[in-house]
Formats: structure tokens, C-alpha cells, sequence
């Protein structure tokens, strides 16, 4: 499994940078204004229509289906499963896909009413074009789920790679094309990338895995009533998790022009260390929980968990500490050149600092997740998602009217806590879980103040040089240089700061509570001397 988490989380780094890449050439292109509210508005509806089939879902809902033919070694019978469910998933997200086209421009007018008429209609045709795309995620990801149940992962962390790839190559040509920058290339650029790396590339990866899909089989079929009951509680069940996005847009849209983008701006670069970190550990050890699960090994998968767990937490609250103690450095390095100004990196620097106090929430959560899902226990993070849904609403809209920006991103952070708490209580919550869920409570605890310090360490830094040097007098160039070697220094102190505390902390602890030396324990095979003992005399 850590191999396997190693392999995913060099795909989820290089696709995050590309991503980071993508988001740096966006800016600079077409900065955070009206036109960028338009590009980000037109994924709604796709990706709704994509969480409606359970898009997101479709690895995690058919890798225990396999698991268990694999269990049972009958590759054959998993073909057939697969051919079974793969048939009406694909017709439905074309049907879906047809029903999105037609329903555009009034699920447009309805979702964004503060859109003038030429954004609705920029909207409108962004949202037709990208549209397709749904088809080549929904069948690419059972795919996926053919090469994680295999124990192959290579292929499919190059699905997000070659995605980004697609929208960086289709935004430049547009530009250079028809010399004016326009987000329209960027779209087409999804749709390419969508068809290569997520559709095309894994069919051929599941294919030289052995894969044999037939068209032949009847209709109805046990296994496809087994996907369906296991599918169908997150088809209806948006929890807080997938439409903390659409949320991010609908409420952002309502706080200043170009806000929405600057959210999504600062939440894509807190996603980076969520990838990294926890997404990596989550895809990596799914499938062998499921496999755990399939084979009856509880106490082994629990134990998984739990130490997937600990590094994932120490890790992300670490990534916390260091996003949010340098948001500006951060934000210019990455942004501010041609049309991203520097009020735009004072508005994404204030919504990722709140943001990166959600990365150990969304590393708790990938992997919490994911282990109901591997115990076939699809309902319990659907009921409590869906119900911290409900109760998210006008947390937005109190935070959203009383703080604007910040206050988006800080509802999305609590929302996102409480589901998160809710599920970690339910999951230890019976047996051996309160004292697993102690132990973990402890483990993660001796790295809070480590965090806490050595974060005060890299803003201290960046700081001091945030007022020494003047970056308004300063050109595009020289001020990403001046910001990425911020951004670096302060790294590296924050990792002085926490080695140093550590060691002092740990050789601290040993001495107050270290065990007897090798001279003070006595040595077992030693000649012991005895005492002389007394005989009493013995009565008659």
C-alpha cells in the first residue's frame, strides 16, 4: 500500500503543479473579472450531472464488486460484471448529457441571476462545449477502477495529468491563435484532455490488464442490482463534499465581481496539499480495504485505517500551518502578473487563509470515506453529508453576508469540520473504537504545537520581507522571483523550527521518562549472593 500511495502521490503532485501551472497561465491571461466568473460558472452544470451518476463515485462503487470476483478467483465472472454495469451507466450519462444541453440557458439564468446577458450567454455556450466530457469521466472511471482493483495505479494518476495538459495547451493556442486571450480555448482544451486522459488512455490500460467487455449479456443481471443499491445512496446524496464548489461559485458571485474566481483561485491551491497528501492515501488504500473487507481480515483493515490516518492528519495539519502562516507569498508567486492585480492577491490571500485550516479536515474525510465504502456502508456518510448539507446553507449565507469573501471560504471549513467530526465519531464509535480513536487523538496531538510554532517561524520570515521590500515599485518578474524565494526561505525555517522543537521535545521527554540504564538493571545470569539464613530448630 505505500508503494502504491508513493506511485499516486507523485501522479497527484505533478498533476497539481500542472494544475497550479494551468490556474498561473489563466491569471495571467485573463486575471479574476468577469470573464473568469464565466469559465468557472460553466462546470456547474457538467459537474453536476456528473455527481447525479455518481461520477466521482463510480472507482469507489465498483471496486468492491471486483474485489470480490477476484476474491473468489473468478476474473471471468468480473468481466461480466463489469460488461453488465458499464451498458445502461453509458447510456444514461449521454441521456444526461442530451437533458443538460437542452436545460442550459434556464439552469443558467436561475443558478447565476447576478450575470449580466452576455455572461449568461458566455455561460451558456462554455457550459454546451465542456458538456461531453462527462461522458469520457463516467466510463474512464470504471476503467480506473479495473486498474486499482488489479493493484496497477501508473495509468490511472496520469488520467489528471494529461487533463491539464489538454486545458494549458487548448488556453495558449486559442491566445495565439486569435491573438486575443479568451477562456474558450481553455474549455476546449478540458474536452480534449477529458477524451485523451480520462476516457482513452484508461480503456487501454484496463484493456491490456486483461480486460474483455461483451455486449451479448441479458439486460437483467444480479450484479447490476448490486451496483445500483450500492450506487444509488450517492447518486441522491450530495453531501457538503461535492457541492462545496458549487457552493463556493453561487455565493461568491453575490460578494464582488471576480470574487468567485479568486475563491476558487485560494481553494485550488489549498487542494494541492489535500491531493498530495491525503487523496493520494485515500486512492492508494481503498483498494486494499476493500480487499481486507472482501476477505474478512476486520481487525487488519481497522489497523489500516488508523495508521493511514495518522500520517495523513500529522501531515496535513503540518501543510495547514505552512499554507496559512504564508497565503500572500504564496498567492503572488503564483498570480500576480498581467491581468491578476494585487487587490486580487489581497482577496485570494484572505480566502486561503481560511481555507488551509481545512486541509487535515479533508484528509480525515478521504480517508474516513472511504473506509464505510469499502465495509459496503454507503449510507452513513450519504445521511450525515447530506444533512451537514442542509445545515451548511445558511452558514454560507450568514458568513457570505457578514464577512463576504472570507466568510465563504470560512463557512466551507466548518461545514466540512462538522460532517467530518460527525463521521470520524460514528466510525469509532462502538468496540475497540474510543480507544483507537484515543490513541490517534494523542499520536496527532504531540504534532499540534510543533505546527503551531514553526508556522509563527515561516510568517515571521515572510513577513519581515513583505515590509521591507516594496512590491508595488516592483515589475512581474522581479516580484514572482521575490515571492518564490519568500515562499522558499519560509519553508525552510518552518522545517528547521519543527525538526529542532522535535528533537529538544523528544530527548526531553526520554530523560524525564527514559528506563533504567544497561548498568542500573541487574544482569539475570549474575551469581547472586545469598544471605545466611537462620534455621530454627525443628520440634519433635
Amino acid at each position: 500500500m505505500g508503494t502504491a500511495a508513493l506511485i499516486v502521490s507523485g501522479g497527484v503532485l505533478i498533476s497539481r503543479v500542472l494544475g497550479q501551472l494551468r490556474e498561473v497561465i489563466f491569471a495571467g491571461l485573463l486575471g479574476a473579472s468577469a470573464s473568469t466568473d464565466e469559465y468557472v460558472a460553466a462546470f456547474r452544470i457538467p459537474d453536476f450531472l456528473n455527481y447525479l451518476l455518481a461520477g466521482g463515485f463510480l472507482s469507489i462503487t465498483f471496486i468492491p464488486i471486483l474485489s470480490r470476483y477476484l476474491a473468489d478467483d473468478d476474473e471471468e465472472g468480473g468481466w461480466e460484471a463489469l460488461s453488465a454495469i458499464i451498458r445502461p451507466v453509458a447510456i444514461a450519462i449521454v441521456g444526461l448529457v442530451a437533458i443538460g444541453w437542452v436545460a442550459a440557458p434556464h439552469v443558467v439564468e436561475l443558478v447565476f441571476p447576478s450575470f449580466s446577458p452576455e455572461q449568461i450567454d458566455n455561460t451558456i455556450r462554455f457550459t454546451r462545449i465542456i458538456l461531453p466530457a462527462q461522458v469520457f469521466f463516467v466510463l474512464g472511471a470504471l476503467f480506473s477502477a479495473v486498474q486499482y482493483t488489479k493493484g496497477v495505479f501508473t495509468i490511472p494518476t496520469l488520467a489528471p495529468i494529461i487533463y491539464n495538459l489538454g486545458i494549458i495547451i487548448g488556453g495558449v493556442a486559442f491566445a495565439i491563435r486569435s491573438d486575443e486571450p479568451s477562456a474558450e480555448g481553455f474549455i476546449w482544451g478540458a474536452l480534449i484532455g477529458a477524451f485523451i486522459g480520462n476516457f482513452a488512455l484508461q480503456w487501454w490500460g484496463a484493456h491490456r490488464l486483461g480486460m474483455r467487455l461483451t455486449m451479448r449479456l441479458p439486460w437483467r443481471q444480479p450484479v447490476l442490482r448490486e451496483y445500483l443499491l450500492i450506487a444509488f445512496p450517492l447518486m441522491i446524496g450530495q453531501s457538503i463534499v461535492i457541492l462545496d464548489e458549487t457552493f463556493m461559485t453561487v455565493f461568491g458571485q453575490f460578494v464582488d465581481e471576480g470574487a468567485a474566481t479568486e475563491l476558487n483561485y485560494a481553494r485550488r491551491t489549498m487542494l494541492v496539499p489535500v491531493g498530495v497528501i491525503a487523496q493520494a492515501a485515500g486512492v492508494a488504500a481503498y483498494p486494499f480495504l476493500a480487499r481486507l473487507f472482501a476477505e474478512g481480515r476486520i481487525f487488519e483493515m481497522k489497523n489500516t485505517v488508523d495508521k493511514a490516518m495518522r500520517y495523513v492528519i500529522i501531515l496535513s495539519m503540518a501543510a495547514t500551518a505552512l499554507v496559512a502562516a504564508m497565503t500572500v507569498p504564496i498567492v503572488r508567486a503564483l498570480f500576480e502578473r498581467g491581468e491578476f492585480t494585487e487587490q486580487s492577491t489581497l482577496g485570494t490571500a484572505e480566502a486561503l487563509f481560511f481555507y488551509a485550516f481545512a486541509v487535515p479536515v479533508w484528509g480525515g474525510l478521504q480517508l474516513l470515506n472511504r473506509a464505510f465504502y469499502a465495509r459496503r456502508e454507503m449510507w452513513t456518510p450519504v445521511v450525515i453529508g447530506t444533512a451537514a448539507t442542509i445545515a451548511a446553507i445558511p452558514l454560507y449565507v450568514i458568513l457570505q453576508n457578514t464577512f463576504g469573501l472570507r466568510g465563504v471560504a470560512l463557512a466551507s471549513t466548518i461545514a466540512l469540520s462538522i460532517y467530518t467530526g460527525i463521521l470520524a465519531s460514528v466510525w469509532y464509535g462502538d468496540g475497540d473504537g474510543p480507544g483507537r480513536a484515543a490513541l490517534l487523538a494523542s499520536q496527532v496531538g504531540r504534532a499540534i504545537p510543533l505546527a503551531i510554532l514553526a508556522g509563527f517561524a515561516a510568517f515571521g520570515v515572510t513577513y519581515g520581507i513583505g515590509k521591507v521590500v516594496d512590491f508595488s515599485a516592483l515589475g512581474s518578474l522581479v516580484t514572482t522571483l521575490v515571492s518564490v524565494m519568500s515562499v522558499l526561505l519560509g519553508t525552510v525555517v518552518f522545517v528547521g523550527v519543527a525538526v529542532l522543537l522535535g528533537a529538544f521535545l523528544h530527548d526531553w521527554l526520554m530523560s524525564r521518562y527514559q528506563r533504567p540504564s544497561a548498568e542500573e538493571v541487574p544482569d539475570p545470569k549474575a551469581p547472586v549472593d545469598k544471605a545466611p539464613v537462620d534455621k530454627a530448630p525443628v520440634d519433635d
